[in-house]
């Protein structure tokens, strides 16, 4: 049985900034350098589109990873989802979305469903292990994009001086 984790966050930026933040391999990496992260992209861009494939080789558990997803849908600045093609899990899938919310607020929510391999095995290491390390990496990518949009968006009505 899959495990689904659903991080939210608000974020004083518009959609259209976050969403590319989150498409930049580099900002990838950044956000989880004590994982000692590298993304390599198909296309040799840093910022994937439709189609894209991108591997990601980190460290976690103490093991050396390597995975391998594609874009999978790609509905700018609203949407777009990452699916594993190669690596050490039986699925993986990630949807990304972001909702306008006015006044230059996004909210972002990242989605992933994900399965182990080994059966009954994968699922029970998934509930306990997997699943709870892969919402606190969800998590501190979440605020790492949060930090780098708002550092670079223009003030919004709700944060501007005097309101």
């Amino acid at each position: 049985m899959p495990a689904v984790i659903e991080v939210v966050s608000v974020i004083a930026a518009a959609p259209d900034r976050v969403f590319h933040l989150e498409l930049d391999v580099d900002v990838h990496a950044e956000s989880l350098s004590g994982s000692g992260e590298t993304a390599t992209t198909s296309t040799g861009h840093r910022q994937l589109a439709l189609g894209d494939d991108v591997t990601f080789d980190a460290r976690h558990f103490g093991v050396r990873w390597r995975m391998t997803s594609r874009i999978t849908a790609y509905e700018p600045p609203h949407r777009f989802v990452d699916e594993q093609t190669r690596g050490p899990f039986r699925a993986l899938h990630h949807e990304h979305r972001f909702e306008d919310l006015g006044d230059g607020h996004t909210r972002m929510t990242d989605r992933m469903t994900v399965s182990a391999p080994l059966g009954p095995l994968g699922a029970l290491v998934t509930r306990v292990l997997l699943a709870p390390y892969l919402k606190k990496l969800l998590t501190q990518r979440a605020a790492h994009i949060k930090h780098l949009a708002e550092a670079s968006a223009p003030p919004s009505p709700r944060s501007a001086p005097g309101s």
